[in-house]
């Protein structure tokens, strides 16, 4: 009688999976979403290479890689998607070389499409203003939610922090006499980044009228607080920019990251130096602040065809 056939062994054993997944999270200090990601990708990848034939984790050759990128660009992925997975897939195969699971790592020489430089559509500072101002109106009313709003509001575009640095901050993480706040930004880097007059107003607010307000026994340290006392999560922070920017009827749709640009433009556009905003933002690399120069660059090139007569 015929033996069944067995399933291919996946390229990429569950194991070894685990073994990348406890590498990403605990020596490369990874947030959850990139672990996510490239675990994704990784099993994508693995799923694809068994499917077309190949044996093994030690028979992946440049090949193969290069089929698998090309076979997604065909299938229409965009241009950024692919650039991810590329570098998912370099990030684990080197790895996998340097803990011994393969003799040559063949991503060496794997290329990707470059990822596009535009950002989402920032704000103007007039559209900036108005939303400041928005909240501060809505504050009056005296609602905790509301007044918390609005610190959420000004801080968000004073700073330029992420969303997730905004919803981790601690009491003690802010020094409303320096008008500074110390941000536990990506790979735990801690940095500190300054605000203005308008957001100390508006934190000062919400430390003396909204918070205590709404603080409770499961509140802990968080600076900011949801309706029910615990800290406030990305979710509501999205909310809360969703909701004020609806009311701006010529603003673009941005959530908290597009403050985050609109702030690091705007102060490009001001003459701020490019390392000062890198350091503001919490980049690792200049490259990717240089983006901002790009998209100040555009927006007064159209502006000079808009305006000069013989644009």
């Amino acid at each position: 009688m015929d033996q069944p056939l067995e399933e291919p062994r996946d390229v990429v054993p569950d194991e070894v999976l685990h073994a990348f997944r406890r590498h990403l999270e605990s020596e490369r200090n990874r947030s959850e979403h990139t672990v996510r990601a490239y675990l994704g990708d990784v099993g994508a990848m693995s799923h694809a290479l068994t499917e077309s034939g190949v044996a093994g984790l030690a028979d992946i050759t440049l090949a193969d890689l290069r089929s698998w990128l090309g076979a997604q660009s065909t299938e229409g992925a965009a241009p950024s998607t692919i650039a991810r997975r590329s570098a998912a897939a370099r990030t684990f195969l080197r790895w996998a070389k340097q803990t011994g699971r393969i003799s040559a790592d063949p991503s060496l020489r794997l290329g990707a499409p470059r990822k596009g430089s535009a950002l989402p559509g920032v704000l103007k500072k007039a559209e900036a203003s108005d939303l400041m101002e928005l909240a501060a109106v809505a504050a009056d009313d005296d609602d905790p939610v509301h007044i918390r709003n609005r610190a959420i509001l000004e801080l968000l575009y004073a700073s330029g922090m992420r969303v997730g640095e905004l919803a981790g901050l601690d009491l003690d993480d802010l020094d409303l006499s320096q008008h500074v706040a110390r941000v536990l930004g990506k790979g735990a880097k801690e940095r500190t980044v300054p605000f203005g007059a308008p957001a100390a107003e508006a934190l000062q607010g919400w430390l003396d009228g909204g918070r205590p307000r709404l603080v409770t026994a499961e509140s802990g340290p968080a600076l900011f607080l949801g309706r029910r006392g615990r800290r406030v999560d990305q979710r509501q922070v999205r909310s809360v920019v969703h909701d004020l920017l609806s009311h701006l009827p010529d603003a673009a749709d941005l959530g908290p990251h597009g403050l985050r640009h609109s702030a690091a433009t705007h102060l490009l556009e001001g003459g701020a130096d490019l390392r000062v905003v890198q350091e503001l933002l919490g980049h690792a690399s200049m490259a990717t602040t240089q983006i901002y120069t790009h998209v100040s660059v555009d927006r007064l090139r159209a502006a000079y065809q808009q305006a000069h007569p013989r644009a």
